[in-house]
């Protein structure tokens, strides 16, 4: 997880929370295909590499928040 270390985070929460919320309206994608994956309907390619887009920068700040709060 060293990796995860060297990514500050001063770059990783902006480009997390706007790719979170990005699109603003009429509603984020991430919360979209997150709907789509609790209704079983997360099937196209398409929607689950948004999905992984989308979700991927605020699983990194997660994780890097929590094992920064782990060693401090």
């Amino acid at each position: 997880m060293k990796w995860l270390d060297r990514i500050p985070l001063s770059l990783l929460a902006p480009a997390a929370v706007l790719l979170a919320l990005a699109p603003f309206t009429p509603e984020p994608h991430l919360w979209e295909k997150l709907k789509m994956l609790v209704a079983g309907t997360l099937v196209k390619p398409l929607d689950i590499f948004d999905l992984l887009m989308h979700g991927t920068p605020l699983v990194l700040l997660v994780l890097k928040l929590l094992r920064g709060r782990r060693e401090g």
